[in-house]
């Protein structure tokens, strides 16, 4: 079995998180991705982080009509700082020695790469995916990863969050039922 595993804040998901993780189950002949939201990140600012169960009640709704993605809440259940490596143990225990696990990245992350939790056993428990995302040039990739060039979306999750702030429109930057969720429970004003 060929599993993706696409790790993040998801802070709001959004089309650029989609399209990655559909491109890259087509372009790498994946099984299925699976869709890991953070407890808490260890790289990011977590003041602007909305609750963990929405953060996943919006990734679920953002997959539910596609059946080769699924969300785990292995972070988010740990309540702790998040680290790939555990992640990627927790998954190579769970799919057993014979699956194949691809650490999906953004180009985005690549500058603090080597600022990661035992990143030299992330490059042997899984191949290692980095995808370009504008603005960040896929330059300097470990000679332990592989690239996937992925129809590039400029959307951010950081631009949702300050267009919602502003009272400015999100339609078509996220799925809709996502985009209902956010104005319901009146997330990120």
């Amino acid at each position: 079995m060929r599993i993706g595993i696409l790790g993040g804040t998801f802070n709001p998901i959004h089309i650029g998180h989609l399209i990655l993780a559909e491109e890259a189950l087509s372009k790498l002949k994946l099984d299925k991705v699976v869709l890991v939201p953070t407890y808490i990140p260890p790289h990011k600012n977590v003041d602007l982080l909305v609750r963990p169960k929405d953060r996943l009640k919006m990734a679920e709704l953002a997959i539910a009509d596609n059946d080769s993605f699924e969300v785990s809440t292995f972070e988010l259940d740990s309540k702790k700082k998040s680290y790939s490596i555990d992640t990627l143990k927790a998954f190579r225990g769970l799919y057993g020695e014979d699956a194949q696990l691809f650490f999906i990245t953004g180009s985005d992350l690549l500058k603090d790469l080597f600022s990661w939790k035992n990143v030299n056993e992330i490059f042997k428990m899984s191949k290692f995916i980095v995808a370009n995302r504008p603005g960040y040039p896929v330059k300097d990739v470990p000679k332990e990863a592989e690239t996937v060039v992925i129809t590039p979306i400029e959307v951010s999750s950081e631009d949702i969050r300050k267009r919602l702030k502003e009272g400015r429109s999100i339609r078509y930057l996220v799925p809709e039922k996502v985009r209902s969720y956010i104005v319901k429970r009146g997330l990120y004003k």
